[in-house]
């Protein structure tokens, strides 16, 4: 289990340090709690995002151990090293904007046709209570061809998720490469 320490000081010069020795910044945030700034062991963290099963998932912050969902990040733009996260608790009954990820099944007839699948939405915002969120949102890409796209109003879950983006924002989309 991920495990977090308290911050004792936000300051930039604290946030230096921890930094220094290899610590990730965060804070931890939800309905009707107080906030919590913590810091994790970097590599910890990532190994813990990347094996985990769910979006929520557990961290122990002193002696009481919470559900979180990564709701944000900052990294550094030119390294991509992780700066800062934000983690909300994933409430049982509360309704709150989940981003769930984008999972793709399927050889695109497009890749023959030498074309090049752009995935312009990775994550999909969605308006539900933890016990309803899906995993991921799958999307079979077998049919998709050079000059073709899936939109949000394309995709099956749009009947049962409160889907946070417009009808016409693309998903992915094939276009011919040069």
């Amino acid at each position: 289990m991920l495990e977090a320490i308290i911050r004792e000081s936000i300051g930039k010069k604290a946030t230096k340090a921890l930094r220094q020795d290899g610590y990730l910044i965060g804070n931890i945030y939800g309905k009707g709690l107080q906030n919590l700034y913590v810091a994790f062991k970097m590599n910890d963290y990532i190994r813990a995002v990347k094996s985990k099963e769910t979006i929520a998932f557990d961290i122990k912050v002193g002696n009481e151990v919470l559900k979180v969902v990564v709701q944000d990040y900052q990294s550094e733009p030119v390294t991509g090293k992780l700066l800062h996260v934000d983690l909300m608790v994933a409430q049982a009954d509360v309704v709150a904007v989940y981003h769930v990820p984008v999972k793709t099944v399927g050889t695109p007839v497009g890749l023959k046709n030498k074309g090049v699948m752009i995935v312009s939405t990775n994550r999909v915002p969605v308006k539900t209570s933890i016990e309803k969120l899906p995993n991921n949102i799958t999307i079979d890409v077998s049919n998709v061809d050079v000059g073709s796209a899936i939109l949000v109003r394309d995709l099956p879950e749009r009947q049962t998720l409160d889907i946070r983006l417009s009808d016409r924002v693309a998903i992915l989309s094939m276009i011919k490469a040069n």
